[in-house]
């Protein structure tokens, strides 16, 4: 699995980094999305869906 958050269209809601906290977090300036691990492994997996799925910005994407 490869995850990628394009901060152009991220609002900063914070979903992400709560739902999945090993592979998202929020930059202490504008509070958007950094993937802080790109390859996460599968365990962490429905995590990573459920963030991609509640996003309301749809900033994030994976592919396996």
């Amino acid at each position: 699995m490869r995850v990628t958050a394009d901060r152009n269209i991220c609002i900063g809601a914070g979903l992400c980094a709560l739902t999945a906290p090993a592979v998202f977090d929020q930059d202490d300036d504008e509070g958007l999305v950094i993937v802080r691990d790109a390859h996460p492994d599968n365990m962490t997996e429905p995590a990573v869906r459920e963030a991609l799925n509640i996003c309301p910005s749809g900033a994030i994407a994976f592919t396996e």
